[in-house]
């Protein structure tokens, strides 16, 4: 009763998107030849004569060229190439997280302290660090004196630590953002 659409999800959405064999509609193709050299500006049908001649197909790599650039290769063995290069590139790729520390303007010497070590610990491991300093009913009042919290969290971490951020008051909070000193 019910319409059965089938939907296929694929991984990579640019090797769908080429062109292969008589889906390409351009008049003059630059044709790169099966062992990568230039074969030179070439009309589509002559391109087509060279990939049946070698038994493999005409891949339309560069759509946006002008005239577009076509490879000679096999279809299956260059989109199992690709993706095994995409691949390769997500696998070296770092995402940077972002840890946050709360503190609160009537913070004592020793928890700072211990607040700062955990702070060097995530900037060693590549991540960003955002100090969050929280005011809660009176302390709302004293905001700008507690500005010196997060300088101090900033001058401890000064050896390793660069602000990314400067200190900035967001509703009931200031935050700070910190990363990693490059040498």
């Amino acid at each position: 009763m019910y319409p059965l659409f089938l939907f296929l999800y694929t991984e990579d959405k640019t090797i769908s998107e080429l062109f292969i064999n008589d889906q390409i509609r351009d008049k003059e193709v630059r044709v790169i030849g099966i062992d990568g050299e230039q074969l030179g500006v070439m009309s589509i049908q002559d391109a087509r004569k060279i990939a049946d001649d070698e038994g493999v197909d005409l891949v339309k790599i560069a759509p946006n060229a002008k005239p577009p650039v076509c490879r000679v290769v096999d279809y299956g063995k260059y989109k199992y190439e690709q993706l095994r290069k995409e691949k390769e590139a997500r696998k070296k790729q770092k995402t940077v997280e972002i840890k946050e520390i709360r503190l609160s303007p009537n913070i004592d010497t020793n928890d700072l302290n211990t607040k700062v070590n955990a702070a060097k610990k995530f900037l060693e491991k590549g991540n960003r660090v955002k100090i969050t300093l929280r005011f809660r009913g009176r302390e709302m009042a004293h905001m700008g004196a507690s500005v010196h919290i997060l300088t101090d969290f900033a001058e401890a971490l000064s050896d390793v630590a660069v602000i990314e951020k400067q200190p900035k008051v967001e509703g009931r909070s200031m935050t700070m953002f910190l990363t990693e000193k490059k040498n």
